[in-house]
């Protein structure tokens, strides 16, 4: 038993890490509720000593889970667009990658609005959009012929829920050091109402719990039940 336990101790530390999603920006790929277990070792340094750990560098169309560059100690899950050196772009809505533009059938359009800035990133300036401070005094530097250009060590990432994705359109490119891991299946899914994340009070926080202990049956999403996320 004790084996069991430290065992499972270590990986869950160093492999793998639950994860809840708290947002509609990328679905329908994830949706609010959705729990996952995070793969830490695949995207972390190479190291001698373990060199049986498939390590691998992020590719175009990894969803990756992150520290925000925007605010601190929030964990964000995006799709990877553009690597180091890609140049994107997206005229009305859809993306252009080294001037070729992109097939996505994840992606969907919630609102089915139109926004200058978020569908037209990076030509038309963002008058009137909420971007970080950082990312409109920098976002200059990175713009290439009506491009974005991907630096080194950066990595450009959306949600597939691109009219309502918070994401570096608005505050920039994922540092590397920031990559936590990638989502590999959903443990766990139950209906969460938009915003749930924000109710941070003891009361709000108890009165989810008793909502999940009456309703675990009747609202817990069976079918994305260890559905790999891909």
């Amino acid at each position: 038993m004790a084996l069991v336990l430290v065992t499972g101790l270590f990986i869950i530390t160093f492999n793998l890490q639950a994860f809840e999603i708290p947002s509609s920006s990328m679905e329908n790929t994830l949706l609010i509720g959705d729990h996952v277990f995070v793969d830490r070792v695949s995207y972390a340094p190479r190291t001698a000593w373990m060199p049986l750990v498939p390590y691998r560098e992020l590719h175009r169309g990894d969803i990756v889970v992150f520290l925000s560059p925007a605010e601190a100690g929030l964990y964000v899950v995006k799709r990877v667009i553009g690597v180091p050196g890609d140049h994107i772009h997206l005229r009305d809505g859809v993306v252009y990658l080294n001037g070729v533009a992109q097939q996505e059938p994840y992606v969907i359009h919630s609102r089915g609005d139109y926004s200058p800035y978020r569908d037209n990133f990076p030509t038309v300036p963002p008058d009137n959009v909420s971007i970080t401070p950082e990312w409109h005094v920098t976002m200059a530097s990175h713009m290439q012929n009506g491009d974005i250009v991907v630096p080194p060590s950066g990595y450009f990432g959306m949600g597939d829920n691109r009219d309502v994705s918070y994401d570096s359109r608005y505050w920039g490119f994922i540092p590397r050091e920031n990559v936590i891991g990638r989502p590999v299946f959903i443990y766990w899914s139950f209906e969460t109402p938009a915003g749930q994340y924000l109710k941070t009070s003891l009361g709000d926080r108890l009165a989810f719990v008793g909502k999940v202990v009456i309703h675990f049956f009747d609202e817990t999403r069976w079918r994305r039940m260890l559905h790999p996320v891909r």
